[in-house]
């Protein structure tokens, strides 16, 4: 079993079955492999893929559907082949958001991590359709 550090003074056990691999990394963070996805329920609809190689990095992620409802990324055929997707209900879809400030928001809903749920192997995508998105969606940061 590997640990996680957080920002938290504790470590998070993380089953090795839990590790989400992305093997070309993240724009900008390619040398990072292995992730886990860390939620906690005071957060929600907000999670943490935190990576394993650097403990003290993490991106918040958020599921697009909570945001925008009728986000449909369309993956291009190498991508669900790279992924092993056979269905679309194969994919887990998450969304990097940023804090630029109180109650300022954004979501890149251009280049979303795809991940399949079987495998747990992913890779930050850049849908065929990416010109329908916003790279900095607003949230609705309100409630």
């Amino acid at each position: 079993m590997k640990t996680a550090s957080t920002n938290q003074p504790d470590r998070v056990a993380v089953p090795t079955e839990s590790i989400i691999m992305l093997p070309l990394g993240l724009m900008g963070f390619e040398v990072n492999k292995r992730y886990v996805l860390l939620a906690n329920t005071e957060e929600a609809p907000f999670m943490w893929l935190q990576m394993l190689e650097e403990p003290k990095q993490a991106f918040l992620v958020m599921p697009p559907s909570i945001a925008m409802p009728g986000y449909r990324p369309d993956l291009s055929p190498e991508d669900v082949e790279f992924l092993g997707l056979r269905n679309p209900e194969d994919a887990m879809i998450v969304n990097i958001v940023t804090v630029r400030g109180p109650n300022q928001a954004t979501m890149n809903l251009k280049g979303p991590v795809v991940v399949n749920r079987l495998t747990l192997l992913a890779k930050q995508v850049i849908p065929v359709n990416a010109a329908d998105y916003d790279l900095r969606h607003p949230l609705d940061t309100a409630s």
